[in-house]
């Protein structure tokens, strides 16, 4: 059933999006990574898109970054200015109500937590995953006439359909998707574009999951398709890309295994001496594939300097993504207190980024800042009591009754066996979900006031910035951080 109310509602002027004459230009030469959760927060984004280059928000976990944004009062104000634009009033009003406390939470109490989806039926997650997802992109956008776009993790499929029509309702101009293989996007983009319900299969299963723009809400709200660039860390994978989605991808980041957060699994089974995966020549994308294509590409992963950006141009892309120096500056969602911790590890040459293929429960590795009083620390994660009760990170698959479920390696393991999964798979995974909130200051309080730890990540650059940090402190800026990049 639509939402009541939706019927009769106008969307309001000041959050049409732009032209698509504007949409479709040629994007910038700097792509500032989409880091989540909210690390590449809606303050980050504009910041780099006031200067001229593309900022992007993170999709990711946004429909409970709101609500806990929301549970501590919403400072400054910011989501239900937002809020206020969203193109039905009465449903950002209920939703408003529902989830904010004036003045915030009192200290040691807990956040809300969302009821972890159980099905593929439409539910009330999808409408909160629409209008998070619209704050985070209107706020990106607020007061310039730069562009946005949003990064989106394709393993995290539940929030998918949902979280891209709430960006175009937002006026996003580009969606960036890695961590999997994004085939059914384009199309996605295309029929929401038309108001038509639009699905992606569900990975591992036969299971397809729908978003129908009617049928959440009772009408369509005039969107435009905005471009889509996906993350690829192999050429073959864009070439198939290219092939099976003629027209529907507009260019691609071509991201390194030095490239913070998640990283493609290495083609070898080699690891070094640390148990780290050794990347070699199979792991090698060939950019003349790329240029072949005839698609704009931009560079990711150990590129963030002016010499990897003359780089990057020198082999035809049209310039560089650059994650790790946006999410240690001033104007990202990190916690001060984190970001201090690690540049001055940076300035004493103590800092260590280590690629754990064990840590993710994707199953893909991820790059973890080593830092004692973080999940890192394995005092902290032998510590810790597992329980998954946000389940951002849970893998489909299909039940012996032949429907679908959901499970993930990290988990209590009795509960992950009990849903088919295999022990070993158990083994060394991290709650990301949890501990990734902690890190941008929104960490969950347990029973007896425990609080969930956070985690950094970062690319390997992170560990050899002390000639930037020289010139910039490490109270440095996104603005900083271009005016190195793009320095004559």
């Amino acid at each position: 059933m639509p939402h009541k109310g939706l019927l009769n509602s106008q969307p309001s002027p000041s959050s049409s999006p732009p032209s698509s004459d504007l949409r479709h230009a040629e994007l910038p030469r700097i792509i500032q990574g989409g880091m989540g959760i909210a690390v590449s927060s809606w303050e980050l984004a504009r910041a780099v898109s006031q200067a001229g280059q593309l900022g992007v928000v993170s999709g990711t976990s946004l429909d409970t970054v709101m609500v806990r944004r929301l549970a501590d009062g919403d400072p400054g104000g910011h989501i239900w200015r937002a809020l206020q634009h969203f193109p039905d009033p009465d449903l950002a009003r209920s939703i408003h109500q529902k989830h904010h406390r004036p003045g915030g939470r009192t200290a040691g109490t807990p956040y809300p937590v969302l009821p972890l989806r159980q099905n593929l039926e439409p539910s009330d997650l999808d409408l909160l995953t629409v209008m998070a997802t619209f704050v985070e992109v209107w706020l990106a956008r607020e007061g310039h006439t730069g562009k946005v776009g949003i990064n989106l993790l394709t393993k995290i499929q539940t929030p998918t359909l949902p979280a891209l029509y709430g960006a175009m309702l937002a006026g996003v101009d580009v969606v960036l998707m890695g961590a999997g293989i994004p085939r059914d996007i384009p199309e996605a983009l295309e029929r929401l574009s038309h108001g038509q319900a639009a699905s992606i299969r569900l990975e591992g299963t036969d299971f397809r999951l729908e978003f129908d723009p009617q049928r959440a809400f009772g009408r369509h709200f005039p969107v435009q398709k905005p471009q889509f660039v996906p993350i690829v860390s192999a050429h073959t994978l864009a070439q198939m890309l290219f092939r099976s989605c003629p027209g529907g991808i507009q260019g691609f980041i071509v991201e390194g295994p030095t490239a913070g957060g998640h990283n493609a699994p290495a083609r070898g089974k080699a690891q070094d001496e640390q148990g780290q995966p050794i990347y070699g020549e199979r792991d090698r994308v060939d950019l003349g594939v790329l240029r072949d294509l005839g698609l704009p590409f931009w560079l990711a992963g150990g590129t963030g300097s002016p010499a990897g950006l003359q780089h990057a141009l020198s082999e035809g892309a049209r310039g560089i993504q650059v994650g790790t120096l946006f999410a240690y500056s001033q104007d990202s969602g990190l916690t001060s207190g984190l970001k201090k911790a690690a540049l001055q590890q940076v300035q004493q040459g103590t800092l260590e980024v280590y690629t754990d293929a064990r840590l993710s429960p994707t199953g893909f590795p991820f790059k973890s800042v080593q830092q004692a009083g973080t999940l890192s620390d394995p005092q902290v994660y032998e510590g810790r009591t597992r329980v998954c009760d946000l389940g951002y990170l849970r893998q489909t698959y299909t039940t012996p009754e032949g429907k679908v479920g959901f499970r993930c390696a990290a988990e209590p393991v009795d509960l992950y066996l009990s849903r088919g999964g295999k022990r070993e798979d158990t083994v060394g995974r991290k709650c990301l979900c949890n501990t990734l909130f902690a890190s941008v200051g929104l960490p969950q309080v347990r029973k007896g006031g425990e609080v969930e730890a956070p985690l950094l990540t970062a690319g390997d650059d992170l560990a050899h910035l002390k000639p930037f940090l020289d010139l910039y402190g490490v109270n440095y800026t996104a603005r900083d951080v271009l005016n190195y990049l793009l320095q004559a």
